[in-house]
C-alpha cells in the first residue's frame, strides 16, 4: 500500500468480513497493484484464495473464509447451493464435501476453480440470508447436492433428513425436480419415490425394495398406531393395515432420529399389550440374508391374516 504505514496494512484485515477481500476492493482503498504478488509470497502475510480474492491474515482459510471467497469471486447476485447451502439450512446427513457450490446467472462467463464449483442457471432463484451468506431454497440446495452424488444411500440420507427435520416436504422436493427438468436426476427421482412413500432411512429403502419384489402386499411406511381410545402406541417402520402386522428395522445407526433404548422397549411392550405382532429385522439381513427376511415376513403375514385384526388405528407418521 503506497504512502501508507505498516500499521495501515495490518489493519486491512479488520476492514473486510472474515478478512477476505477482492482486488477491486483493495484498489479502492489505495493498494498498489504490485502489493498482492509481494504479500502472497511465502512469509508475506496474505494467501491468494481464488483469482482476485485474498485472505488478508495469511495461512490456511477456515471453511467460512472459503465460502466468503467463493461468493466474492462469484459476484453480486450469486448464492450458495448444494451441500454447503443444505448444511447451512440445517440438513445434517450430508456427505463430506470440501467444495463450495455457487449459483450464478447463466449470462455470467465464470469458470469453476480450486474449491469453487460454479453452476450457471437460466431459472431465477429465491435466496435467504443465513449467518451472513445468501442461500438458495433448501429444496434447490438438496436437489443440486443429490444430483452430483452417485451413491444411492447417501442421496437417500440427505433427502430423507431434509424431510424428517421439517426443512422441506416430499412434495416441495418433487416440485423442484419437475420445475427444473434437470438431466442426471434418475437417482434423485428414484429416491423421491421412496421418500414420498414415507421411507425415512436407507435401511427402510432397502426394505421397501425387498417387499416390492416379493409378492407381498405393499405396506404403508412410518405409520403411527393408536389404541381405540386414542392412546399412542408409537410409530412402526412398516404396517400392513389389512391384517394388523408391523415391521421394524432395528438399527440405531440407520435411523435418522433414533429413539433411545428405553423408549424402544416401552413401545414394544405397548404394542404387545395391544395385540400387535411386529416382525423385527436388522439392516445387515436386508443386505445379506433377504431370503430369510422374506420367509419371516411371509409367515408372519399369513399368521396375522388368520387371526382377528387388533383394534388399533393407523395414520401416517
Amino acid at each position: 500500500m503506497t504512502r501508507r504505514s505498516t500499521r495501515d496494512l495490518a489493519a486491512l484485515s479488520d476492514m473486510f468480513p472474515d478478512a477476505v477481500a477482492t482486488w477491486p476492493d483493495l484498489v479502492r482503498l489505495g493498494v498498489h497493484e504490485a502489493l498482492p504478488s509481494h504479500k502472497c509470497r511465502p512469509g508475506g502475510g496474505w494467501t491468494r484464495l481464488l483469482t482476485g480474492v485474498y485472505l488478508l491474515t495469511g495461512g490456511s482459510p477456515t471453511r467460512r473464509q472459503m465460502v466468503r471467497a467463493a461468493l466474492l469471486r462469484a459476484g453480486p447476485g450469486a448464492a450458495l447451493t448444494g451441500v454447503e447451502a443444505a448444511r447451512r439450512h440445517g440438513v445434517r446427513r450430508l456427505p463430506p464435501n470440501d467444495s463450495v457450490h455457487v449459483l450464478v446467472a447463466n449470462s455470467r462467463s465464470l469458470a469453476s476453480q480450486s474449491f469453487m464449483v460454479v453452476e450457471r442457471s437460466r431459472r431465477p432463484w429465491r435466496t435467504c440470508v443465513v449467518d451472513g451468506f445468501p442461500l438458495v431454497s433448501v429444496e434447490r440446495a438438496l436437489v443440486d447436492a443429490a444430483r452430483r452424488e452417485q451413491r444411492l444411500d447417501v442421496v437417500r440420507a440427505m433427502l430423507a433428513d431434509g424431510v424428517q427435520r421439517g426443512l422441506c416436504t416430499a412434495a416441495s422436493l418433487t416440485h423442484e425436480l419437475v420445475v427444473r427438468r434437470l438431466r442426471g436426476t434418475a437417482i434423485v427421482r428414484s429416491v423421491m419415490a421412496e421418500v414420498s412413500d414415507g421411507v425415512r432411512s436407507a435401511a427402510e429403502a432397502w426394505a421397501r425394495s425387498l417387499v416390492h419384489g416379493s409378492g407381498l402386499p405393499k405396506p404403508a411406511w412410518n405409520v403411527a398406531l393408536h389404541t381405540a381410545d386414542g392412546h399412542s402406541l408409537g410409530v412402526l417402520d412398516a404396517w400392513w393395515d389389512d391384517v394388523g402386522l408391523g415391521w421394524e428395522i432395528d438399527s440405531l445407526e440407520f435411523h435418522l432420529a433414533p429413539e433411545s433404548y428405553a423408549q424402544t422397549m416401552r413401545k414394544h411392550s405397548a404394542l404387545a399389550a395391544a395385540g400387535v405382532v411386529v416382525v423385527h429385522t436388522v439392516p445387515s439381513q436386508l443386505q445379506h440374508d433377504t431370503a430369510a427376511v422374506l420367509r419371516d415376513l411371509t409367515a408372519a403375514h399369513a399368521s396375522a391374516a388368520s387371526r382377528p385384526r387388533p383394534p388399533v388405528r393407523a395414520t401416517r407418521g
